[in-house]
């Protein structure tokens, strides 16, 4: 039922869905590009329009009263960003501990224009041992969907060009908030 309403409503919107729902059990769903506050309710649409149970870090104020309760009921795990911790290390402990979990990651970690992309994504999936897939929500065509998930090779120039392919031609809802498709760690290679 969640499944033929969520299809109606992005129909309804004028949206399309591409792709296929992805085969794997635990992965990292990279969520991108990510420049408004539609990509939230857009990306819960589409992941229950392909019936994809997803986690999805936020930042711990979304989590405040008096709407904390739903975050979490939508599959938020609140993250405190200005506060030293190891993130990566948490959530490849979730992944070793769930036999299915979908993780849900938007890579440049906010809505802003930024340099580069967060790489905690590609650190969780290569330590988990699990997939990346990439997911998308293009305004430009509005259309979403899911591309082929990337076993990580160890190459990051490599793994990361695959995504700079796959999302050649997609824009944001806000352009002009969307930087270039890079991490830090690209330098160091």
């Amino acid at each position: 039922m969640k499944q033929t309403i969520a299809r109606w409503l992005l129909r309804a919107a004028g949206w399309s869905l591409e792709g296929a729902r992805p085969a794997h059990a635990r992965y990292v769903l990279i969520a991108a590009p990510h420049t408004s506050n539609w990509d939230f309710p857009l990306m819960l649409l589409y992941a229950a329009a392909f019936d994809i149970k997803v986690r999805w870090m936020g930042k711990h104020s979304l989590f405040a009263w008096p709407v904390g309760w739903l975050m979490r009921r939508l599959g938020g795990m609140p993250i405190v960003r200005h506060r030293a911790g190891n993130l990566v290390a948490a959530m490849v402990a979730a992944f070793e501990q769930a036999d299915q979990l979908v993780l849900v990651v938007p890579t440049e970690g906010t809505r802003d224009r930024t340099d580069y992309w967060k790489s905690g994504f590609y650190h969780i999936a290569r330590q988990a041992k699990v997939p990346i897939v990439p997911s998308f929500l293009d305004f430009s065509r509005k259309r979403g969907g899911f591309g082929a998930g990337l076993s990580t090779t160890g190459s990051v120039v490599a793994d990361m060009q695959y995504f700079r392919d796959f999302y050649a031609g997609m824009a944001g809802k806000f352009p002009a908030n969307s930087g270039p498709i890079r991490l830090r760690e690209e330098a160091g290679e």
